[in-house]
């Protein structure tokens, strides 16, 4: 834990200055910190946009609703229901807290945009749904120059850790492994994945291996079709 923390620490250019060597009690993070969402002004309910931050002296990530956030202050637009915010702080002298927060999303403040990868067939009526073969890295590898369907993911998408949703249909008993075009990392494995939305996080090691740019190293994200299932993929897209 200790060594992710000081990662993301590290990684952060903005985060805020704490070398004093001390370190401070649970209860004073929490009486320092903030998660909320916003209200709409006609009906009082909380708005679907979370907000989080905290005064600690203490360098922070706040992770809502699966989405890691460095930076003592976070926002995220949200769909309506409860998610959870957990709090993780590293004070001065290399303590380490944690805490977790519930918070509702009682109705659309701020509608969610969605971003097609793939699948937008309005405007590339190419774009059609099609059912990936098991075990072939180019069916579903992110490549416009290596594979079969899906174009090269941006840098801005990869290093702004976005969560693709890949929208399925007819899905029967399939599981998926996430890697790269080298077969070198796996990042998820036995991904199961149903009719209807599922979610594939990115991440910053999976930014670091795919981009193009930005010290990417170009190695193209790729699901893998295990065998046994078969599925139709409709698109691929990230909402914020």
């Amino acid at each position: 834990m200790f060594v992710a923390i000081c990662a993301f620490a590290a990684c952060d250019p903005t985060h805020e200055n704490i070398s004093n060597g001390s370190h401070i009690s649970l209860d004073e993070l929490v009486a320092k910190t903030t998660v909320k969402t916003d209200i709409d002004p006609i009906t009082g309910q909380n708005g679907n946009v979370i907000i989080c931050e905290t005064l600690a002296p203490v360098t922070a990530k706040f992770n809502i609703g699966g989405k890691d956030f460095v930076g003592n202050y976070a926002k995220r637009k949200m769909k309506t229901g409860t998610h959870e915010v957990v709090l993780t702080a590293l004070c001065p002298d290399g303590t380490v807290l944690t805490n977790s927060y519930q918070i509702e999303c009682q109705q659309v403040t701020d509608p969610l945009q969605k971003f097609y990868i793939y699948g937008d067939v309005e405007n590339f009526p190419e774009q059609v749904p099609f059912s990936p073969g098991n075990w072939s890295g180019a069916t579903c590898r992110f490549s416009s120059t290596e594979a079969q369907h899906f174009p090269t993911i941006s840098d801005d998408v990869y290093f702004g850790l976005k969560t693709l949703i890949v929208d399925i249909s007819n899905a029967n008993g399939t599981t998926i492994l996430v890697n790269n075009g080298w077969w070198s990392t796996t990042y998820y494995d036995d991904v199961a994945l149903v009719d209807g939305p599922n979610e594939i996080q990115l991440t910053e090691q999976i930014a670091k291996d795919c981009a193009k740019g930005n010290d990417g190293e170009g190695k193209d994200l790729q699901f893998i079709f295990k065998s046994g299932g078969e599925c139709t993929i409709n698109s691929v897209y990230y909402e914020e």
